[in-house]
């Protein structure tokens, strides 16, 4: 299904959807049933613009935030460093 994604996600995009209401019609829920990708958006278009964008990250698209989009979402940039699962202590 082609929802008018940029040319940089269209080779990604998600062809076999579903797409609903939610129960209490606050958002459109929609899931790509090839990957098992499910997102939602405030409208149709928005929903499909945002399942592109998930599908094209699931397939490995996409690129590292930059240090501001970090802080606005609480993350320090200077801790914000990639390790090997044995140095992390999450998995002890």
């Amino acid at each position: 299904m082609d929802t008018g994604a940029d040319e940089n996600t269209e080779s990604v995009s998600p062809t076999h959807i579903s797409l609903e209401r939610s129960e209490d019609g606050g958002v459109w829920l929609v899931r790509d049933e090839d990957t098992g990708v499910a997102t939602e958006g405030e409208t149709r278009q928005h929903a499909l613009e945002m399942l592109d964008e998930a599908v094209a990250a699931y397939n490995g698209a996409g690129r590292e935030p930059t240090d501001k989009e970090l802080r606005e979402v609480g993350i320090d940039p200077e801790q914000n460093t990639s390790g090997s699962l044995e140095d992390s202590e999450i998995f002890e």
